[in-house]
Order: C-alpha cells, then structure tokens, then sequence
C-alpha cells in the first residue's frame, strides 16, 4: 500500500514538474503567451489604499481573455495541451488535448488595447472624467504581461438633481407633489459619487412608477439624463429630462376600457373573435364549450372597467390566472379602444392544460437496522376543474406491506387505504376573504380511510376529514387553517399473545387505544428558499409553527373532567383534549452554488387537560431516524435518560413524549458530477412531563441538557435534478440513557469508539438511506 501512495506521489511531482517546464518553445514564430495583467492607480490627490485596491480589482475584472489556468504556479493544463499533437480522431490523444488541456492564450496588441479603452470607459461611467488608461506591457522569455496605468484625478459628485418642470401631465407624474418628495424618492442623491448604473436604475424606477399611473405606453428609453459636469470643484448636475421625440401614446395615461377573456383558447388558433361572448361580472367572457364557470375570472383578475392602468395590478391579474392550475399558457394584450386616446381593450388568451391525470408509483424500503423489508404501491388520480371552477380534486388509493424480523420477533405489516382532497381557489365562508396576494386563497376539503393490520397483533381502522383554508400571502408565507380536524382510529383484532404484551407494556396499549380528536389546527410557513434568486442568497431563513387544539369547545360544553371521572364520550369513544405546540427554525449560510451551512432548531411541547388523561399517541413526539437524530434508531430514543433496549435484538415499541427538543447542524458540499458529500451533527431528546414509573429517567426536568442525545456522520446525497437520494451513516457520541453499554449515563462516549470491533460496528453505525434532504 505504500509503494502504491508513492508511486502516485512520485507521479504527480513528476506531471507539476513538466508543467514548470517552459510551454513556450511551443507558440508559433513571433507570437508571446499572455501571462496576466496588472493594474496600478495613479491618483492625483492620493486616495486611500483600501479604495485604491478595490479600483484596481473592478478595472482587472473587465481584461478579457483571462491567461491560462494555473495549479500552484504551474500551467498544467497547458502543459497536457503540448504532450501529444494534433490528434486525428476521438481517441486519448483527444481526451488529452482538450479534456485534460487547453489551448495557449496568445497576447494580441488590438486585444490589449481594446482592454484598455474599456477601463478607460468604465472610468468614465463612474466619474472619473478627463482621467486616462495607459497600456504598457512587459515581455521576459516570450511571456507577456500587460500593465495598466491608470491616471485619476479626484471622483465627480452630485451637486444638484432637477426633474421636468412644466406643466404636462407626464412631467407632474415624474417629480410628483413637490421636488422635495421627488428628491427623496430618487436614486440620485447629492454628494454621491456620479455612476452610470445609478444613472440607468433611476430611469427604470421613473418608469415603473409612471406604469403604475396609467402610461401604459411609456418607457425608459424616452428619459435622459444631462449630466453638466462643467459647474466646477469637480462636481456635476443632472437634470431629468422626457426626450423632445416620445410620442403623444407614452405621454397620457390610460384606464382600462374592455376586458375580454378567451377563456378556452387554443394556442395555435389564429381566431380571436369574440362573437358569442358573456358578459359576466363586467367581463366578456369567450366560451363557446362553456368548460370554466365565469365566476372564476370575476374572482381573479384584478382590472375593473373605469379602472387606472397599473403594471401592478397586469401583473397580479396574470400570476392569479397561474396559480389557478387550470392553465398551460397565459398571455394578456393591451390595444387602445377605437376612436379613444385614452382608453386601452385588455385581452386575456388562457389556454388550458389536461385537466384529468392519473399517476402511479412503486416504492421499496429497507431498514438494515431493524431487519426491515417491504414496498408500497399507489394510484392518483386528479382532475384541475372538477366543477368548472378551477377545483382541484386529487383522489389517491395505496396498499403497502412490510415485514420486519429479529431473533425473537416477527411483525408483518399491511396497509390499505384511501383519500380525497378537494381545493376550491375561493375561501367559502360567510365573511369576504379579500387579498391582494398573487396566489388565488383556497379553501380545502379532506377525507381519508386506512386500514393499518398487523397480522400477528391487531388491526387498527382509521377515518380522518377537515375543513379549512390555504392562502399565501406572498411567495415567502403560507397560512394553513383547518377550522375542523377530526380524526377517528378503532382497534380490533387483537390478538392473545399481544393483550399479554400489553399487560407488561403500557406502551402497545397507548399505541392502539381508541381515538377521537376533533379540533382546529393552524400552521404557519416562511420560507426564503422559495424566492427564485434564493440560491444567490448568502443567508435563507425557514420558519414553521403549528398550533393544533382538540376538544376545547366540547370540554366546555360539556364539562368534561377525566381527574374527576367525568369522562365524555362521542361515538363510545372519548374525545381527545389538548394543545399542542411545534416550531421550527432553519438557517441556511451559503459559500457557493453547492456548499453551505445549514442548521435547524425545533422544539414542541403537548398538553392534555380536561377529558384527557394522555396526549393522543399520533400526536406524541418522537426521537430519531433519518430526517431525526440520525445516529438513533427511528422512535426509539428517550423519553429522557429511559433505555427500552437495543432495536437489534429485540421489538422495540416506539417512544412518546409530551416535549421535545432538536438541534442540527450540516454542512453540504459538491464533491462531483451529481454527488454532493455531508458532514453533520444531530443534538436532542423527547421527554414526558410528568414522571412515568414504567419509564425511569423520562420526566422533564433542569437537568434535561444532561439528557441531551449526540450524534454525528457523514453522508452522501444524489441529485438527480426530480429527487434527491440520500445515505448517511451516524454513529453516537453522547449517550443519555442508563444501559450496560454506558453503566453511568449521560456521558460522552468518544472513549469507546472502535470501529475494529465487530460488536461495536454491529451496535452502533447506524445507516440511513432517504429522499430529500433531511432539512
């Protein structure tokens, strides 16, 4: 093994020594290679060194071609570039020459100059007038090296802004009510350095505030900026002016006149009539195979007629047009009405998309650390305009298995069931749901069946619905409010050997016992991720919090009290009573494309009062698995410093708490092609709130940080652009619970790592394979 590091070691000396070799004796005659630049400023009076420097960066950063890539000085790719000649086909010789090497730069006279009168410009565009660029180069054994000197005299400012000061309506419009208000909302700002780019911003934020005015015709190239910068003591004036050549169309603004929607237009029809079209809501809607309900476009465009053209409102009328789902293509045009200079016809062409589509998927599953096997198949089925009003309606149908084995236990799984979703893009309440959000506000109809049969146990039946509404109030926030949540879950069949085990289990008993919940839930979501410029964001910020409730209004209505036997039941079973809280943070700092720092912070606590003696099992928290704390079985961890055993050996019940606690931390790179790599750490626990005596060690307590589980790993992710595949392997490095593998709890375990050992691998390295990321 170690004549095979040295032998490579000898080999990459040997490739970065023929690289320093010179790759000169190769140029053809007369020719030099092009080595760099340098920049130096020759300010006149001096300027600071730090400004000095970032000058000297922003005028390098515009030379172009940019010199051959080095690796530790050396032109190794240059260098692969002059081992073999011309190839004649596809071979090595090829893979060489262009995979592995690149051509030489050549220097070249006009190239340089062209350099130079660029900086020269950029100077320019950003105050520094009458200042120069001199172009000098320096060649040394046919490497050539060019230097930019740059002569600068001191930066022009900004002494005094005028905007258009006559009467038309268009000139009122660009300063507004008073210069004062005017000054304020500009760009330019006196003693500010004279920039270019400023210069350009300024003439699009005066149009976009004229199309939010009416001048529908307006554009910025119909503004100029006169610059005077002959006032002296290096300064300059800048006066706004509306070209003498914009025509009459740019200098009125508009209101809208018509509004006329072809709501079932075929993309490659050249028929734009609008004979037969209804009038609906002020609107003309085209029609003729009357596929969408009318009331749909009086809900979701914005333009009225009368109203004042704003690009605001085009383009909130065409996000919501979108996000109805129903449609492939949206287009709008605007033409002025006949015989009117100041009334503008809008038509919205709308072609829609299939509106019925089925879909089915296969999934498979192993779990290595439980001895897990098994797979799930399910159909969708939906249709985007179930009753022509742009309703989604998604019904899903899934039957899946899954057999688990241990030395002691086997436990075979089979699910069957079924659910409904409907979304209607209108909050259908008695109240007036108004938004001026680009997403239509939906309101969410559910319901679902599942039968959840384990053949050896018992078999639980489960029958879920809600009610509620989904609107955004922007692409960054999402409000979810189910006003009714019910869920129902009735065991049967269980089996003798598994009331025995849940005489000496308290556990099985809660898992399987009766339920009824019915409540509200409200969610709230931010998520920074969702901007489309997010990925050239340094910091991205994720923000979930759930408030779920159940049986508060039937507590009070029926004084329910479990502690004073007052127990109340609906359907035979008793209703559960509790607040639950979830929150969740995330931040995300990135250091490129595909390498950032990511961290997650949740917590959550449940609270059962009332006819309740126990939070609802399904409600409960749970610690560990993939998207967890990876270095612990899946539910297994906890509550507290309690140790149920080794999932290896044993069937393990998983294990609730009323509160919980995470902490993550990851940092994800590119390592290459569509491999990224992941190094992590996992922190957290769940507890009880109250002591449990069939669970030493679970209570909540100060003492909690103690309790604290510590994971970490390494992992690899797969990213095929639809989905992200993902392997991490954990191992613990803080144990909270009393065992014979750790006899005085709570205790960093780092001593004990040893991955020569058979029985510590097998105890353990944890493997986790996931879709997704695991935040």
């Amino acid at each position: 093994m170690n004549y095979r590091f040295t032998y490579f070691l000898m080999a990459g000396m040997m490739v970065v020594l023929l690289a320093a070799c010179d790759n000169t004796k190769y140029l053809p005659q007369g020719t030099n290679l092009f080595v760099g630049s340098k920049v130096n400023i020759k300010a006149d009076p001096a300027i600071k060194k730090k400004a000095s420097k970032a000058l000297a960066g922003n005028l390098k950063s515009l030379v172009r071609p940019k010199p051959n890539s080095t690796i530790l000085g050396a032109r190794v790719k240059l260098t692969f570039y002059n081992m073999v000649d011309t190839p004649k086909g596809k071979g090595l010789r090829y893979l060489i020459k262009y995979k592995l090497g690149e051509p030489p730069v050549i220097a070249q006279y006009t190239v340089l100059e062209k350099d130079r009168a660029v900086m020269q410009n950029w100077l320019e565009n950003r105050g520094y007038f009458h200042d120069t660029v001199a172009l000098d180069t320096v060649i040394h054994h046919k490497k050539l090296t060019a230097v930019y000197n740059a002569y600068i005299g001191p930066q022009y400012t900004i002494r005094h802004i005028n905007f258009p000061n006559d009467s038309s309506i268009l000139s009122q419009r660009i300063r507004g009510r008073d210069t004062k208000r005017a000054l304020k909302r500009s760009l330019f700002k006196e003693g500010a350095p004279y920039d270019l780019d400023v210069v350009m911003a300024e003439r699009q934020r005066i149009d976009d505030r004229l199309k939010e005015r009416g001048f529908y015709y307006f554009n910025p190239d119909y503004l100029i900026a006169e610059v005077d910068s002959t006032v002296g003591n290096h300064k300059v004036d800048i006066a706004m002016k509306v070209k003498q050549s914009t025509p009459g169309e740019a200098r009125r603004p508009y209101r809208i006149d018509s509004v006329v929607v072809y709501a079932d237009y075929d993309i490659n029809s050249t028929d734009s009539s609008a004979i037969g079209a209804k009038n609906q809501g002020g609107y003309f809607i085209v029609d003729p195979n009357h596929r969408f309900n009318p009331k749909i476009f009086s809900r979701t465009l914005v333009f009225d007629s009368g109203d004042l053209y704003k690009r605001s409102d085009h383009n909130l009328s065409l996000s919501r047009l979108t996000t109805l789902g129903v449609y492939k293509f949206v287009k709008a045009r605007f033409e002025p009405t006949p015989g009117s200079d100041s009334l503008l016809n809008a038509y919205y062409y709308l072609t829609p998309t299939l509106p019925k589509s089925l879909r089915a998927s296969v999934s498979a599953l192993t779990k290595s650390p439980i001895n897990s096997t098994g797979g799930e198949l399910t159909l969708s089925w939906r249709n985007r305009n179930t009753f022509k009003g742009a309703e989604l309606l998604t019904v899903s149908a899934y039957a899946g298995l899954e057999d688990q084995f241990s030395s002691t236990v086997h436990v075979s799984t089979r699910r069957l069931g079924a659910e409904a979703n409907l979304y209607v893009p209108r909050i259908i309440a008695p109240f007036r749901f108004r938004t001026n959000s680009s997403y239509i506000p939906q309101t969410k109809f559910t319901l679902g069946y599942e039968l959840f049969n384990r053949t050896t146990e018992y078999l639980l039946t489960s029958v879920r619905g809600s009610f509620g509404y989904v609107w955004k109030e922007n692409v960054k926030s999402e409000h979810t409010l189910n006003l009714i949540n019910i869920n129902s879950v009735q065991p049967a069949h269980i089996t003798d050997s598994f009331k025995m085990a849940m005489d000496t289990n308290i556990l099985l008993a809660r898992s399987i016992e009766k339920q009824f919940i019915i409540g509200s839930i409200y969610n709230y979501n931010y998520n920074t991720l969702n901007k489309p410029n997010a990925i050239n964001k340094r910091h991205n910020f994720y923000f979930n919090g759930n408030l779920d409730l159940s049986g508060n209004l039937l507590g009070l209505a029926t004084s329910a009290n479990y502690n004073k036997g007052k127990e109340k039941q609906i359907f035979n079973t008793p209703f559960s009573q509790y607040t639950r809280v979830e929150l969740e943070f995330r931040h995300q700092l990135r250091f490129g494309q595909f390498s950032s720092f990511n961290t997650r912070l949740l917590g959550g606590i449940a609270y059962a009062y009332g006819n309740s003696p126990n939070v609802p099992f399904i409600k409960e928290f749970f610690a560990g698995g993939t998207s967890d704390i990876r270095s612990f079985r899946a539910r297994t961890l906890g509550p507290g410093s309690y140790y149920a055993g080794n999932p290896r050996d044993s069937f393990i019940a998983d294990q609730p708490g009323d509160i919980k606690l995470e902490l993550n931390a990851e940092y994800r790179a590119k390592l290459f092609s569509i491999v990224r790599g992941a190094l992590f750490v996992d922190a957290g626990n769940v507890w009880t709130r109250k002591e449990d005596p069939t669970r030493p060690g679970s209570q909540f307590t100060n003492q909690f940080l103690k309790q604290m589980a510590v994971g970490v790993g390494a992992g690899l992710r797969f990213d095929i652009n639809i989905l992200v595949l993902r392997l991490d392997v954990a191992i613990p490095v803080r144990i909270p619970y009393y065992s014979p593998a750790n006899p005085e709890g709570s205790g960093w375990v780092f001593d004990q790592i040893d991955f020569s050992s058979k029985d510590w691998r097998r105890n353990n390295i944890v493997y986790n394979l996931a879709i997704g990321y695991p935040f």
